[in-house]
């Protein structure tokens, strides 16, 4: 009698966790946290971390194990006063259900934005940074899933 008890919550944690790692194969839409953003569609990456921006192609391609990777460019004074200067740079990442890790680093100058937290579908909150709503159509990047090759 105890293991007819003892049978069913076991097997309704099992199906919820289940239910709660779904594997994305391909990123698109709307990512957000606190002070940082992430909007993919099926040709471009818009990344606000703060008051930095960068861009990539998109869409993104984790590998089995979520994880990805992908290389474009990073301005980290867009705002107040945007001074143009525009940085190489490398997006890694890993998704774990609805839960992104991002991390943006500069490959010309070694600096490192993040870890950031991004949960799908949430609307990102800026503070007194804007986020551009739109990504902006972007060139010679490519994004990968780790040890993956270019879509």
């Amino acid at each position: 009698m105890t293991r007819i008890f003892v049978f069913p919550p076991l097997f309704a944690v099992l199906a919820c966790s289940a239910a709660t790692s779904t594997h994305f194969t391909e990123v698109v839409g709307t990512w957000g946290g606190d002070n940082a953003g992430l909007i993919v569609t099926d040709t471009d990456v818009h990344v606000h971390i703060g008051c930095t921006l960068g861009d990539a192609l998109g869409p993104i391609h984790p590998d089995a194990n979520g994880r990805f990777e992908a290389t474009g460019t990073y301005n980290v004074d867009a705002y107040p006063v945007d001074r143009g200067i525009i940085h190489p740079a490398s997006f890694t990442g890993q998704i774990v259900g609805q839960t992104m890790t991002l991390t943006v680093s500069l490959t010309d100058t070694a600096r490192v934005l993040g870890p950031v937290t991004l949960i799908y579908g949430k609307e990102p909150k800026m503070g007194p940074c804007p986020i551009c709503r739109v990504p902006k159509a972007t060139r010679n990047r490519t994004i990968t899933g780790m040890g993956g090759a270019a879509p």
